[in-house]
């Protein structure tokens, strides 16, 4: 992949480097996410004002009211997918497009919807300039899911949900995992649904995360 086009210095990979090194110190131990953490440069997803503190384990405001997620959940999502190299994966709320990135460096086929069409738009062209244009980018409501494309190993929700769209289980490959932040107020748990058969869904909990709410429509 070209990133040559992105400014990328020694000093950039120092930090990610230590950002590296404290995913591993909260208990990231999937080592191909850490890898690919350590290779994308998530400067290139902030505004240029936040640069300074893109390589911090904290969210930051990317506008139309969304956020890149920190690093940690970011990490810790992923490992819960137990992503498999040609995993054919759906994310809702594509959002700065890093955690796209991080599920392409896994070898996932990677289809991502976002509502926000300013949004969808300029993370389409940072995907390309980064040398990410493989991943597939659509404008469209995220509870609807992907039906022409389904069924889908797994499933990621990027942002946090009232109720778990019916849809989405649906485009579910049984033996799949759906990963999606799901509660009624402002933290939600982080939920790992496991498709067993057409109707039947194994839950897990994995502690509380906060994360914007999942919206339905599309925002023009």
């Amino acid at each position: 992949m070209n990133k040559k086009k992105i400014p990328d210095s020694y000093r950039h990979k120092g930090l990610r480097k230590g950002l590296v090194n404290e995913l591993i110190r909260k208990g990231i131990q999937d080592q191909r996410i850490l890898d690919a953490i350590g290779k994308i440069p998530r400067h290139a997803f902030l505004d240029r004002a936040f640069e300074e503190k893109a390589y911090q384990d904290i969210p930051f405001p990317i506008g139309n009211e969304q956020t890149i997620s920190q690093p940690y959940t970011v990490a810790f999502q992923t490992q819960l997918l137990e992503v498999q190299k040609g995993d054919k994966i759906l994310e809702i709320g594509t959002g700065s497009g890093y955690q796209a990135c991080v599920l392409v460096e896994l070898g996932a086929r990677v289809y991502s919807i976002e509502r926000q069409e300013i949004l969808f738009h300029r993370t389409n062209a940072l995907l390309k300039k980064l040398g990410y244009g493989q991943v597939r980018t659509y404008l469209k409501d995220g509870y609807e899911g992907l039906p022409r494309h389904a069924p889908f190993d797994k499933i990621l929700v990027t942002a946090g949900a009232k109720e778990i769209p019916p849809k989405l289980k649906v485009q579910l490959k049984i033996g799949g995992f759906l990963v999606i932040p799901f509660g009624h107020g402002s933290i939600q748990k982080m939920i790992r649904l496991t498709k067993l058969s057409d109707d039947k869904f194994r839950k897990e909990d994995f502690g509380d995360f906060r994360f914007v709410p999942l919206l339905k429509g599309i925002n023009r």
